[in-house]
């Protein structure tokens, strides 16, 4: 399978690159879909196969990155059954500069307003500098996305690597890290969301237009697909946000 090496995809700030396998980057990985509540205590993990394709890694790499986190307790594997996620809490864990407990004591209203300003500015930069490399994984993240079905927690891992792809082809890692710790805000929301009747749908219609303009180079068509996907992303988390209020829920605490 096509893609750009992992350790090319991978924040740089304040980590030494060169001491980490891709195992190790694996095992990051799978540490920020727990601390974003992609992945939930309980959750059984999507098989090795399905992982290595959607972080474009080998099978043995996965394989390696879940021993790593089943000896300090993160991932519970049992002979003869899925793996499952323990009952930890990573949400200190920064995913990129800052933790998702840090986002997420911003109001919704910032964080899209936020989103706008600079998430427009850098896909909108990638539509001019995304490589072939890059856009063959992102057709190999859209058939992923599609084979997954109704599947909200499948459909979110490879949603992540879906808009992180096109955040680190702007080209540059400060403004991609920064847009990528806005991406995880109100997770929990976020994958009730996904889990509507027509939400994956519509975010897998949205996600084709995005890599039709990102493979015309057409940055007015890309930003503007963008746009359309992040309005949808506010108008159903401000819906769940309100329920969540209303039924005297705060964040982290799953959706009726």
């Amino acid at each position: 399978m096509g893609g750009r090496p992992v350790l090319v995809e991978m924040p740089k700030v304040g980590k030494a690159l060169d001491r980490r396998t891709a195992r190790d980057l694996i095992a990051e990985k799978i540490m920020v879909l727990i601390a974003t509540n992609m992945l939930r205590p309980g959750d059984e993990l999507p098989g090795e196969r399905e992982l290595a394709n959607v972080m474009h890694v080998s099978r043995e790499t996965v394989r390696g990155a879940i021993r790593q986190l089943a000896a300090r307790n993160i991932l519970d594997v049992a002979q003869g059954s899925r793996t499952r996620v323990t009952a930890i809490d990573l949400s200190d864990l920064p995913v990129t500069i800052v933790s998702p407990n840090a986002i997420n004591n911003y109001d919704l209203e910032a964080v899209h307003a936020a989103r706008l300003h600079v998430e427009l500015k850098v896909v909108g930069d990638a539509a001019e500098t995304i490589d072939e490399e890059t856009l063959a994984k992102l057709d190999d993240l859209l058939e992923a996305q599609r084979a997954g079905g109704d599947d909200a927690m499948r459909f979110l891992i490879c949603d992540r690597e879906f808009h992180v792809s096109i955040y680190r082809a702007c080209g540059n890692p400060l403004l991609a890290d920064f847009v990528t710790d806005l991406y995880t805000y109100m997770m929990d929301f976020r994958r009730s969301a996904m889990s509507r009747p027509g939400a994956i749908e519509a975010s897998y219609r949205d996600h084709l237009e995005i890599v039709e303009g990102l493979r015309r180079r057409d940055r007015e068509a890309v930003t503007r697909a963008f746009h359309t996907h992040l309005q949808r992303i506010y108008a159903t988390t401000g819906e769940l946000v309100a329920q969540a209020g209303k039924a005297g829920k705060g964040f982290g605490q799953e959706q009726d």
